[in-house]
């Protein structure tokens, strides 16, 4: 187990997941209501691209988590996904393409969910010792 490989693997599905978050909430800003997809002259092109984009985004996302399950243990590893809900809040009230606003009470859930990751993710791991028999 590389620890350091899983973090970066986590971290790494952590900034997928929530690129591709945000471009789905803009691509789905700009497309029409999937009944009116046809004909497809009504998509927009762009708006279209970032949907694909986005997608792409969630493969390569669950890949990175994939290769993060085999080096950190799943209560951290599942901890800091929790992370992206942060991000994408963070980043949706920030950037005025996506017109959110803060709140003190999103605010402080983002803050405490921020908490619980670093204090998950800051006390040693625990390994398991396997008992060998006589």
């Amino acid at each position: 187990m590389n620890p350091r490989r899983g973090m970066t693997f986590a971290l790494g599905s952590v900034l997928l997941v929530s690129a591709a978050q945000l471009g789905m909430r803009w691509s789905m800003t700009r497309l029409p209501a999937p009944q009116d997809w046809l004909p497809l002259s009504n998509l927009d092109v762009t708006a279209l691209t970032v949907v694909m984009a986005a997608i792409f985004a969630y493969a390569l996302s669950m890949l990175c988590w994939l290769l993060a399950l085999r080096d950190l243990p799943l209560g951290r590893a599942y901890s800091l996904l929790s992370i992206s809900y942060a991000l994408v809040y963070l980043l949706a009230a920030s950037l005025p393409l996506f017109n959110e606003t803060f709140s003190f009470s999103r605010s402080l859930g983002v803050a405490l969910v921020i908490l619980g990751v670093i204090t998950i993710n800051t006390r040693p791991a625990r390994t398991s010792r396997l008992r060998s028999s006589p």
